[in-house]
């Protein structure tokens, strides 16, 4: 069976390391990850012989870890549809999801969701990974989906996240004339007491800040680019909405659907450092056509 490994040749500097001391602090693998290369299907190499992970490296060790085969769901079947991607690599890949399209599936769409395909897509490449979501979009919103391919790019690109090392960009269409050029939505977010779905500005909530700028204006509604500080569920519908200007299309947080029938909002932009080859990246896609026909009418600045 194709399973994930990770291969080094240990330099003098790292020998006299503990292969535990060595996966931990050189190679990043979490507790958790290591844990599971010490597994029974699991296996530590040096020089292809099994080790444990209290072995002592020495210069010139050619050290393996293969990890046991990812667990893909029961209820993730798979789906053989297209997949628009931007980029792939080893270690990760890149969506360009369209809207009503969900990103994982829920109770509400058990299929029919972008996991559903990436499943479809690892099966024909014959690729050993469930789908890990780093950066999840909304069903109806648009744009760049980033996806760990395995574990070991899971564990590293979730703490970059968590750190704010992925930038996010957005462009949204609001209802309304936002007069301020550009600022910062400083808002807390938690959950709605009457709600499992909708999120509300609460003092008790997550902390969370969007950045926006004005870019275009037109009559009862304005386009904006948006850029997250934080990343919590709903957070640009639910932080337009509390200042007054929901988004075009977006129901659940009070805008209107008389001319796009999904909230007009879409990830455009994404930018964040390879987690194994330190290579800066950047990637961009075009706005949908749903919202481009909005925008005919603004004065773009």
């Amino acid at each position: 069976m194709n399973r994930h490994r990770l291969h080094w040749i240990i330099t003098k500097r790292e020998k006299g390391m503990l292969i535990r001391d060595f996966l931990l602090q050189k190679a990043f693998l979490s507790n958790r990850l290591l844990i599971k290369a010490k597994q029974a299907e699991g296996s530590i190499l040096v020089n292809r012989i099994e080790k444990t992970v209290r072995y002592r490296l020495k210069a010139g060790d050619e050290l393996t870890i293969i990890f046991p085969p990812e667990e893909v769901s029961a209820y993730l079947i798979a789906e053989n549809k297209p997949i628009d991607i931007v980029y792939e690599d080893d270690a990760l890949l890149i969506v360009n999801k369209p809207a009503n399209l969900p990103t994982m599936p829920s109770r509400t769409h058990p299929s029919g969701t972008l996991a559903n395909r990436i499943i479809a897509y690892y099966e024909k490449h014959d690729l050993p990974f469930t789908v890990h979501v780093v950066t999840r979009l909304d069903k109806d919103t648009s744009g760049l989906v980033l996806i760990a391919k395995h574990q070991h790019s899971h564990s590293f690109l979730s703490v970059m996240q968590r750190n704010n090392q992925i930038k996010r960009f957005y462009e949204a269409i609001v209802h309304g004339q936002i007069e301020q050029a550009e600022d910062v939505i400083d808002a807390p977010i938690g959950r709605h007491p009457e709600s499992i779905i909708e999120r509300m500005v609460i003092e008790s909530g997550q902390e969370a800040r969007t950045f926006y700028q004005v870019k275009g204006r037109g009559e009862n509604k304005t386009f904006v680019h948006v850029q997250l500080e934080t990343g919590r569920t709903h957070q640009i519908r639910v932080h337009f909405s509390y200042l007054g200007h929901p988004l075009l299309g977006d129901t659940l947080y009070g805008g209107e659907q008389n001319e796009i029938m999904r909230q007009a909002l879409h990830c455009n932009k994404i930018s964040f450092t390879h987690p194994f080859t330190n290579k800066a990246l950047h990637f961009n896609v075009p706005m949908p056509g749903d919202m481009q026909v909005i925008l005919s009418d603004l004065n773009n600045k």
